[in-house]
């Protein structure tokens, strides 16, 4: 049973040098504008028979601008950064610098308290696994692009560590084909 999973990073909600761990801010004005500028070229997503998102409000919004409509999934969630939440890397780093080299270079490690890097790129591999679709359909996900890290990771079976080295935009997709375990990255 093969489909087709085209992932959505959200729109930005923040400007690069304010980016917060675990981020819940709804889009900012400049998020609003280039999801508005953006939509005629993401049109297409709408013919998509299921339609996703993470519950946070620039997920949420970005694809209601799209009119998309898409159903909040909990999987889909940022990373958990646990007590990290709502700071920016430097603020942490000043605070933890040794707790935030652990982080960076241990996959397995969760020094915050939340989720180990490991841990939530299987997360979002199960959730990919687990997408109830018929055999031909297509669904969208408008999700964190923590998420199409995670998520490129896990299809294309990478070290964790490959996650450090995968830039991603606001509204850029991710299209996968495949089934549970055998998903192919889709180059357009």
């Amino acid at each position: 049973m093969h489909v087709r999973m085209t992932l959505l990073a959200a729109g930005r909600s923040s400007p690069v040098a304010d980016v917060r761990f675990d981020d819940d801010r709804s889009l900012d004005a400049t998020g609003w504008e280039e999801v508005v500028r953006r939509a005629p070229s993401l049109s297409y997503l709408a013919a998509a028979e299921l339609r996703y998102c993470s519950p946070s409000p620039r997920c949420r919004e970005t694809g209601a601008v799209l009119g998309l409509t898409p159903l909040a999934q909990p999987a889909l969630l940022d990373w958990d950064m646990g007590r990290w939440r709502g700071a920016t890397l430097a603020e942490v780093t000043a605070r933890e610098p040794e707790a935030v080299q652990q982080w960076c270079t241990d996959p397995r490690s969760a020094p915050h308290g939340g989720e180990s890097l490991l841990s939530f790129i299987r997360r979002i591999g199960g959730w990919l696994d687990t997408r109830p679709t018929a055999a031909g359909e297509w669904a969208v996900a408008v999700t964190e692009p923590s998420v199409l890290r995670a998520a490129l990771c896990y299809v294309l079976k990478a070290p964790p560590h490959t996650y450090w080295h995968i830039e991603t935009r606001p509204l850029a997709t991710l299209t996968l084909t495949g089934r549970t375990g055998e998903w192919r990255l889709g180059l357009l």
